[in-house]
């Protein structure tokens, strides 16, 4: 039975709506679209659940929702790497890795050996649509 569990957790895919969670305040913050465009992965914001006009901290200071915080993950076995992700509120981009730890989604933002992991929590509410967009990396 263990291996089973083990097995399709090699296997789980990362796309989809995934709820981000405030690190301070602990609660649902934000609902990112995990999706595959062209052999990579990226993810955008697509509902603010708290502070719905935010703006990014970053050049033309772009609504937060709608913006593409993640950028060209390739999966690398049973893990997500490669990519950037990108704190809209500070406006620092780091490196990024994901994996599925049952049904949440682990993501690591690090500079060199330095980082920190979020545990994202799966959306089934949010009713977006089956296309995933067009990645659009942010100006910086």
């Amino acid at each position: 039975m263990a291996f089973c569990a083990l097995a399709a957790q090699a296997t789980a895919n990362i796309t989809g709506y995934w709820t981000t969670i405030d690190d301070e305040t602990k609660e649902a913050k934000s609902v990112v679209q995990v999706y595959e465009y062209q052999g990579k992965y990226y993810g955008q914001v697509v509902q603010l659940l708290q502070n719905p006009g935010a703006k990014a901290k970053i050049k033309g200071s772009p609504s937060i929702k709608g913006l593409t915080i993640i950028w060209d993950l390739e999966k690398d076995g049973d893990t997500y790497s490669g990519g950037e992700i990108l704190d809209p509120q500070k406006g620092k981009v780091y490196g990024c890795e994901m994996w599925r730890e049952g049904d949440k989604l682990i993501v690591r933002g690090k500079i060199a050996f330095l980082g920190r992991n979020q545990t994202w929590l799966p959306n089934k509410t949010f009713k977006g649509t089956d296309t995933a967009p067009t990645p659009k990396k942010p100006a910086l």
